[in-house]
């Protein structure tokens, strides 16, 4: 088992690096140009793949939430719905509206009241 495992973590992680590689933008890529870290990452699949992650790619930190991570990137980081508070004010106007349509969550109570206390329905 040991012996598969020390041929598969290098390829998988030579296959990770070249895809990785390939599918970076340029102005992304740092040190030197993307066919030649391709070819690295070919030519010496640990070393090379090793390289990438570490030095070939400019890494993109997290930002605080609340806050874009540059500019131009003004992209929102995701809030669980729990904390969003557009997300429970949309629940509370959801209850509202289905409580307008059938006359309340009270009249469906006392339809249920009335057949426990009446079992045959006469």
């Amino acid at each position: 088992m040991l012996r598969v495992l020390m041929f598969l973590v290098p390829l998988a992680l030579s296959v990770y690096a070249f895809i990785d590689c390939i599918s970076t933008k340029d102005e992304d890529v740092r040190h030197i140009p993307k066919p030649l870290w391709a070819i690295l990452v070919l030519l010496f699949p640990l070393v090379g793949s090793i390289s990438w992650i570490l030095a070939g790619k400019k890494r993109h930190g997290s930002a605080p939430l609340g806050r874009a991570q540059g500019p131009g990137q003004g992209r929102a980081q995701w809030v669980a719905p729990d904390d969003n508070p557009d997300f429970l004010k949309s629940l509370g106007q959801d209850k509202d509206r289905d409580g307008d349509k059938d006359g309340g969550p009270d009249k469906d109570r006392g339809r249920d009241r009335d057949r426990d206390e009446d079992p045959k329905g006469d």
